[in-house]
């Protein structure tokens, strides 16, 4: 950090010499704002609430030595980047080997000459700055392609769905449900959120599906299913020309998610756990969504009509253990479809 009030750089300096401490601060205290711990317990309470800039550290303390203070630093989120340098006593190589796999960046030898000690901070701050601004860098940069490729896949899910009979909503309401359906199932952050951006390109091979087909104001003869059916692979096709995370996760639910738990979905035909964990929850919320949404062909359902196709196909169509979770969310599923009802959002808002 900057100090506030004078615009200088600060320093922490720890060491159980009050004598030390008195001239690290006399070498440094004209070009930084230096601040003083007696011990490892203090010094870990003001590098966390002050996050200085640098850290000169002594070895040999009591209770707690200058190799574990060290550690613990770099343990916690807030002081992890805080460049250490040890001032110390202790020159032999495999006390400096310790040093250097506790964290710290260089050592200082007692007695401290007031030049090196100034080089040293100098170039180390140096360091540390450069760091920080190829990571602010790094940062940006990540979040473009973050942003490039979610651009990428609203529009591969508006595509799936540019030429059917669904309303764009759907693909991002069905989303909503999925992600509310993988928290239930204990899924980390990261990929709930994997989820949430992955489910709405479930439908991407419908691009490939004929518009006398998918606009068909009916049910489809059984000789429009078979094309119908073809839209997974295509979906798998198209997706499967990245191996992004996203894309993959993507590509096996768009292959998978008309799998039914028995065995008798398409296209493969596979059955219980050999369906992909994502393609069983999303075919939960997609049938859930498309039953309680308005078609050429139909009237949406009444929402508990909706819940009890879920339990009564529970086993046989969907994963029995997902669709308990399911319907153990009912009033989150609700909240989330009236939320949608009462204003349908943007994708670029999701």
């Amino acid at each position: 950090m900057t100090s506030p009030i004078n615009n200088k750089m600060v320093v922490l300096t720890v060491d159980d010499t009050p004598m030390n401490l008195d001239l690290l601060h006399g070498i440094l205290s004209t070009d930084y704002e230096v601040k003083a711990a007696i011990n490892g317990h203090i010094a870990l309470k003001i590098a966390e609430n002050l996050s200085p800039d640098i850290i000169l550290l002594d070895i040999m303390m009591p209770e707690m030595d200058g190799y574990e203070v060290c550690k613990k630093l770099k343990s916690n989120p807030k002081t992890v980047n805080i460049p250490v340098i040890f001032v110390t006593a202790m020159l032999a190589p495999e006390d400096q080997q310790r040093g250097f796999d506790a964290g710290a960046v260089d050592y200082i030898t007692k007695p401290v000459h007031p030049g090196i000690v100034k080089a040293r901070v100098k170039t180390h701050l140096a360091l540390a700055n450069q760091q920080k601004a190829c990571k602010k860098i790094v940062e940006l940069q990540t979040h473009e392609l973050q942003e490039n490729q979610k651009a990428a896949i609203y529009m591969l899910g508006e595509a799936g769905h540019y030429n059917d009979t669904d309303t764009g909503a759907h693909i991002w309401r069905m989303a909503a449900y999925s992600t509310i359906l993988a928290h239930a199932a204990d899924w980390s952050v990261s990929k709930v959120d994997m989820l949430r951006l992955s489910a709405p390109m479930h439908d991407t091979g419908k691009i490939g599906i004929p518009d006398e087909i998918l606009k068909a104001p009916r049910k489809l003869t059984a000789e429009e299913w078979v094309i119908m059916k073809t839209h997974t692979n295509i979906g798998h096709k198209i997706l499967n020309q990245s191996q992004v995370p996203i894309f993959f996760m993507a590509q096996e639910i768009a292959l998978s998610h008309h799998e039914k738990w028995d065995g008798t979905g398409y296209p493969e035909g596979i059955s219980g756990k050999e369906i992909p964990e994502s393609a069983r929850i999303v075919a939960i919320a997609d049938v859930f969504d498309a039953l309680t949404m308005k078609r050429p062909y139909k009237e949406p359902w009444p929402v508990e009509k909706a819940f009890d196709v879920i339990k009564q196909d529970s086993g046989s169509h969907f994963d029995p253990v997902l669709s308990q979770l399911f319907l153990d969310n009912k009033n989150k599923i609700i909240q989330t479809m009236d939320e949608w009802n009462a204003n349908e959002k943007s994708p670029a808002n999701l």
